[in-house]
């Protein structure tokens, strides 16, 4: 997934998150909600001023709008999990007895 899919998914996230809708959110920000909507779709990138100004409003750091490893896909999860285990011994029992505590 591309970067502008990503980071109008994270805004979207977050703002869903603070129970702020795409109206409130568009009009702190001083942008039409089509715009907003567009962000958060992925077609485009917000302007600087405007990505401060989310970044303000819905009170996050920069870095938290722009962590992404939870919006991969379900395969590449696997893929990366399984890769830490392979190399850890120890942190494969420790992800064994937690997963089995939830069955």
């Amino acid at each position: 997934m591309d970067i502008k899919k990503l980071l109008g998914k994270r805004i979207q996230e977050i703002r869903r998150s603070q129970n702020i809708t795409q109206e409130y959110l568009s009009e702190l920000i001083g942008i039409e909600t089509v715009s907003l909507s567009n962000i958060e779709r992925g077609k485009y990138y917000p302007t600087s001023e405007n990505l401060n100004k989310i970044i303000d409003i819905l009170k996050v750091e920069p870095e938290d709008l722009f962590s992404f490893k939870h919006l991969e896909s379900h395969k590449q999860l696997l893929d990366e999990i399984n890769k830490k285990l392979i190399k850890d011994e120890n942190l494969t029992r420790i992800v064994y007895k937690f997963c089995k505590s939830f069955v």
